[in-house]
């Protein structure tokens, strides 16, 4: 068996109208059309993916993300060009989002090109490209691991 993808990623925020009105500009920006917009769930499908918004339990809504806990460690999407990276990089400047590095080119295949940022409620997120067939090219020199950051 091959997995056809991840079909869907559902994260919990502590406030739904900040979350909106974040990652509704995001995921458009993303070619992810909205399809559900409910005061309790907000959901996104395109790219093969979807990606879900819902509240965390009252319980929680004071215990901040860290993404260093059991969980979610970042969410990168993966980008077609480095203009698009660049695009993105735009709208969360305008958004006033927290850039954790701007657009640059890292080692973990040749032409890693990503920006990282977080979400209103911390969470790491990050928008990739990475030219070819990434570490699926014959011959590419990759690290042994997983971006750390």
């Amino acid at each position: 068996m091959e997995i056809n993808g991840i079909a869907h990623v559902i994260l919990s925020v502590r406030e739904m109208a900040r979350a909106r009105l974040f990652y509704g500009p995001l995921l458009e920006q993303l070619g992810l059309t909205r399809v559900v917009d409910t005061p309790e769930y907000l959901y996104f499908v395109g790219g093969r993916t979807a990606i879900g918004l819902r509240p965390v339990d009252p319980q929680w809504r004071d215990e901040p993300f860290v993404q260093s806990r059991s969980g979610l460690h970042h969410l990168c999407f993966r980008a077609r060009s480095r203009a698009d990276v660049d695009a993105v990089h735009a709208l969360l400047l305008s958004l006033g989002a927290a850039i954790v590095h701007p657009p640059q080119e890292a080692g973990w295949v040749p032409g890693y090109y990503s920006v990282l940022f977080e979400d209103p409620d911390g969470i790491r997120l990050e928008v990739n490209y990475v030219p070819g067939k990434g570490v699926f090219d014959a011959g590419v020199q990759r690290r042994d691991q997983c971006d750390p950051r």
